[in-house]
């Protein structure tokens, strides 16, 4: 079973945890959980929030989001919390969303490459030497990052899609996407990331083919 850890800091957008948390949540075969630093955080609206898992959690699993907050700035900085946010995008997925890209710009997973994040990051991600883009969703390999609140539900089609195939997504969406529209959005989110990573395109265009 893939295990999936979403970073989630006091002060966390609740769009970017739980939405993909619930997304990743409807395929067997995934496990998705919160995990940080904190037992229990409050989100930026005041909702609070148990975390089960650990930043050891964090380090072992197959897949990691890494959402944004009030205070994302504030960890990007804090030398200890970065010493113990060890991720390895040679094993795992890695992907951030908004201010999450400052966390991994710090660790240097996004060196060289073009980040997705939302507008009110972008100068400070900017700061850091990278180009950011006006696009959804970046894929480099195995990191992927993406740019705005509701970007939350690219961020977990691509885990989806990354893990547990096409198929098994296509299941998982239909029960989210809005009722009436449901096919056209299913779709849009399929394309969406078919496009902007290379590797999903090409297993869909061998399962077509087998």
């Amino acid at each position: 079973m893939a295990r999936i850890a979403i970073l989630t800091l006091p002060g966390f957008n609740e769009i970017d945890s739980l939405v993909a948390l619930r997304m990743l949540s409807r395929t067997e075969g995934l496990d998705a959980f919160l995990a940080g630093p904190e037992r229990e955080v409050v989100s930026g609206c005041g909702v609070p929030c148990t975390i089960s898992g650990t930043m050891d959690d964090i380090a072992a699993a197959d897949a990691v989001v890494v959402g944004s907050g009030r205070y994302t700035a504030d960890f990007a900085a804090d030398t200890a919390f970065m010493a113990a946010l060890k991720l390895d995008s040679r094993r795992q997925l890695i992907a951030s969303q908004c201010s999450g890209a400052l966390l991994l710009a710090r660790l240097g997973l996004l060196d060289g490459l073009p980040v997705c994040t939302d507008n009110l990051t972008r100068p400070a991600v900017e700061n850091l030497g990278l180009r950011v883009t006006g696009e959804t969703m970046v894929v480099h390999g195995n990191v992927a990052t993406v740019g705005g609140c509701l970007a939350a539900q690219n961020l977990a089609t691509w885990l989806l899609l990354r893990l547990a195939g096409e198929a098994e997504t296509r299941r998982a969406l239909a029960y989210v996407v809005p009722v009436g529209e449901a096919e056209s959005y299913t779709e849009n989110l399929i394309a969406t990331v078919q496009a902007a990573d290379p590797a999903v395109l090409d297993a869909a265009r061998a399962a077509a083919n087998a």
